[in-house]
């Protein structure tokens, strides 16, 4: 069709001579003859191709031969296209010589369904072959959804892209699904995903024009190793009971029937999607007796030789629980250090309830999976059955090790830095016990103790001792080979550097998140870290518009599923970005919500204090004086003489018109006796002083303190004070000869003269993105006190189900855990006013 349509639209119809060979074609003189005749009909060869008859001693050498010397003055570009070259024998050897001796101006065009021996290697490298191989003529997607609009399909383009994946722009499956399609009144993505090879008209269409062309020898391969992902020639001799897959493998994907190469060794294939299901279907159909053994057999022929993953996907295929549970506890350690959580869900998904919840291995898996899905009371669970079913186990040692991992993890989502040192000390005793069992676990459990502890005291603020376990456990990391374990080290490292240069931290911030998108991480909890803190750090320097992506990227990802400390940073510094941007009541939102998160913890926290500090100066700017005192009264006296908490307090006096008091709050500050935890801190505190000074007329006094806050201010670009307490008269009043930061003014004054606080909004803002019908139906029983798996029974779905759209629900409402939800939603109209 594709040369047909060229022929056509360029106009040379009268110039190609067209040969179709016919299957198995055997009769030289014949086909041959069938050439003359066609070359006879272009417009150049009627005058140069003799007529030829056949003859018994007319053979193809011959004719060829003819050929030759007939169309030797040949003058115009004449083109011989000849479909199904692969039905060529005898006759391809004497096509070959045509090609190599014929008139230039003679053009040959090949149509095949796999590789022939035509010896065109020669051309390829003179630059003289064309060729157009199955990856040009996959359609794209653009194409694809040309193709659905021609047959009058209106589908969403989710559904499109699905059938396009699905497919693998396979242009007759594609054309298949349309015919399927076309019989709905509303095709969706519903009906899309469920489009497979198994539907009738693909699979009358690939066993006739694919198995059935196939020997026994070949369709017994393909039926038996349909069961697998990817397939090499040991493992179809395995599951065959035969030899020479490998060379059947290969000489399928020569073919072109639907087998295709995985690597340029060609010894991995896999088969196309659609051929797939159509084989599956097949099997079942014909040898249902035979699929759990080959499941069974492949489950150990993988896990033999390291490929565990697929190992258990096999063996839960096979029902084979035992084997499945056994290969998961052995694997779950290294893919939970490679960061793979999402595979781990998924396989765990796949073994019955009961099944997790009685076996001890398979029980901390789980614990460790529903933290990682931000369900600590639930692991707590799991984690209780573990234990529980230690007594019985047969590998005691080994349940031991994944429970003590998991409390580990517990711990440190948990925040306390007395379990995570105790857990840490237990594990890494443990890891002696582990090297013997499993070459290089011990290092690797080591690695994981100290990046633990080095987190869990960097949000405690021990920066000392942070910082010494988390270079200990980044050395050993990048040693033993454990990118991802080291990744989420780097984050903290990183994290930690903020608090000594704030442009190193950006760097190391921003080549964090790089070598995560690189390596396929950013999805994981590291990511979203590393990502606040760039977003954070644009902020704290007075360009919130770079970092409003980070942060929204940051939000993505830390939600339910993240730690509390994790959720109260991301909440504080959403409130940061906020101020930075004029958005005073958006600010006020998050600096509460971090507030609530704060209330929850058991152990202290870097953010608390700054997070409080800005609530009560983001409340002094909205004018809620009464508000602001409130809050600070509602503080013990150690916290409101902390160091960040008076210059909340004094920002408060300044608005009260209260310069002395604002002066005396500051006081311990600048002295040192109330410390800060950051310098940046600092160059607040000196421009608070500078403005309770000017208040007082004490100008000399207040141009020292100005000065000295720009001395803190400009290493690190930190220009988010002067936007939160803007003085323009003042930096504009300090004598040029006085001051070392006259470029550093200009840009602060400039950075003024740009800046606009949003007005405040009479309602809520609208969604970016309507509910669905399903999600509206979850939203609706948020307010209730029923937990997911009620939900789900009131709804007659699966909890899973639920979770995702409560997901969705999440990221379309701006909230971050149910109450905010249902409150956004109130405040919408989604749902009816809650009552006292």
């Amino acid at each position: 069709m594709l040369l047909r349509s060229w022929l056509s639209e360029a106009g040379l119809a009268e110039y190609a001579a067209w040969v179709s060979v016919g299957r198995d074609e055997r009769d030289p003189q014949r086909f041959w003859l069938g050439v003359v005749d066609a070359l006879r009909r272009t417009r150049a060869g009627s005058a140069l191709v003799g007529t030829l008859t056949a003859a018994p001693d007319l053979d193809g050498w011959t004719i060829v031969e003819r050929l030759l010397a007939d169309l030797a003055p040949l003058q115009d570009r004449t083109y011989l296209v000849i479909d199904d070259v692969h039905e060529l024998d005898p006759e391809a050897q004497q096509l070959q010589l045509l090609i190599m001796r014929a008139s230039p101006q003679l053009r040959f065009v090949l149509a095949t369904r796999h590789d022939v021996r035509l010896g065109l290697h020669q051309l390829r490298l003179e630059g003289e072959l064309a060729e157009i191989r199955d990856p040009d003529l996959r359609f794209t997607l653009a194409e694809t959804e040309e193709l659905f609009r021609a047959a009058g399909l209106a589908l969403p383009g989710p559904a499109v892209a699905v059938l396009h994946e699905r497919t693998e722009g396979w242009a007759a499956g594609l054309r298949l699904a349309a015919l399927s399609l076309a019989g709905h009144a509303e095709p969706d993505q519903r009906l899309a995903a469920e489009f497979s090879g198994s539907e009738r008209t693909v699979a009358e269409y690939l066993l006739a024009e694919v198995l059935d062309r196939q020997s026994e020898q070949v369709r017994e391969l393909l039926l038996h190793t349909s069961i697998l992902e990817r397939v090499n020639g040991d493992l179809a001799d395995l599951l065959t009971g035969g030899e020479g897959g490998e060379r059947v493998l290969q000489d399928l994907e020569a073919a072109n029937v639907f087998v295709v190469s995985l690597d340029t060794s060609r010894t991995w294939f896999r088969y196309h999607q659609l051929f797939a299901d159509l084989l599956r279907l097949q099997l079942r159909r014909t040898r249902p007796g035979e699929v759990a053994a080959l499941h069974r057999a492949a489950a150990d022929w993988l896990a033999g030789r390291g490929m565990a993953v697929e190992a258990i996907r096999h063996a839960q295929a096979a029902r084979d629980w035992g084997l499945a549970a056994r290969l998961l506890a052995d694997q779950w350690p290294g893919l939970y250090l490679d960061g793979k959580t999402a595979v781990i869900h998924g396989l765990l998904a796949g073994f019955p309830t009961e099944y997790r919840a009685a076996d001890a291995e398979l029980a901390a898996v789980a614990a460790a999976d529903e933290l990682a899905g931000g369900s600590p009371a639930a692991a707590e669970r799991y984690l209780c059955l573990a234990e529980r079913a230690l007594a019985s186990e047969g590998r005691l040692g080994q349940a031991q090790l994944l429970v003590g991992i998991v409390r580990l993890l517990i711990a440190r989502w948990h925040g306390s830095l007395a379990a995570v040192t105790e857990q840490a000390q237990r594990l890494q005793d443990a890891a002696e016990a582990a090297e013997t069992a499993q070459p290089g676990l011990g290092e690797e459990l080591r690695a994981l103790a100290l990046i633990s502890l080095g987190s869990t005291e960097f949000w405690m603020a021990r920066f000392q001792e942070a910082v010494r376990h988390l270079e200990q456990g980044v050395a050993l990391a990048r040693r033993i080979g454990r990118p991802y374990l080291e990744f989420t080290g780097l984050v903290y490292q990183a994290a930690l550097e903020f608090f000594r240069s704030v442009p190193s931290a950006l760097e190391h911030s921003r080549q964090a998140a790089e070598l995560a998108e690189r390596h396929g991480w950013a999805e994981g909890p590291a990511f979203g870290l590393a990502s606040m803190n760039v977003g954070t750090i644009l902020a704290w320097q007075g360009r919130p518009e770079e970092g409003e992506p980070w942060m929204q990227q940051a939000e993505r990802i830390l939600r339910a599923e993240t730690e509390p400390a994790d959720a109260l940073a991301i909440r504080s510094l959403r409130g940061v970005l906020a101020l930075a941007r004029g958005r005073d009541a958006d600010a006020l939102a998050a600096f509460q919500a971090a507030d609530q998160v704060a209330e929850r913890l058991t152990e202290p926290n870097l953010m608390v204090h700054g997070n409080r500090s800005f609530l009560v100066q983001t409340l002094v700017r909205l004018g809620e004086t009464d508000r602001a005192e409130q809050v600070l009264a509602g503080l013990s006296t150690q916290d409101r003489d902390g160091g960040q908490m008076r210059l909340g307090l004094a920002t408060l006096r300044l608005a009260q018109d209260d310069p002395q008091a604002a002066v005396a709050a500051l006081a311990p500050v600048l002295d040192g006796s109330a410390p800060l935890p950051w310098p940046g801190w600092l160059a607040q505190a000196f421009l608070l002083e500078a403005i309770a000074r000017a208040a007082l007329g004490d100008p000399r006094d207040a141009a020292g303190a100005l000065e000295r806050a720009l001395d803190l201010a400009e290493p690190d670009g930190v220009l988010l004070w002067f936007l939160l307490h803007p003085v323009p008269g003042l930096l504009e009043s300090l004598p040029g000869h006085h001051t070392a930061h006259a470029a550093l003014i200009a840009e602060i004054l400039g950075l003024l003269a740009g800046y606009q606080p949003a007005p405040s909004t009479a309602g809520p803002s609208p969604l970016a993105e309507p509910l669905s019908r399903s999600e509206l139906r979850v939203l609706r029983y948020l307010p209730t006190n029923l937990t997911t798996p009620e939900i789900a029974g009131q709804l007659n779905v699966s909890p899973n189900t639920v979770k995702v759209h409560v997901r969705h629900l999440y990221a379309k409402l701006g909230a971050h855990r149910r109450a905010e939800a249902v409150a956004r939603a109130r405040d919408l109209g989604l749902l009816a006013p809650g009552t006292r």
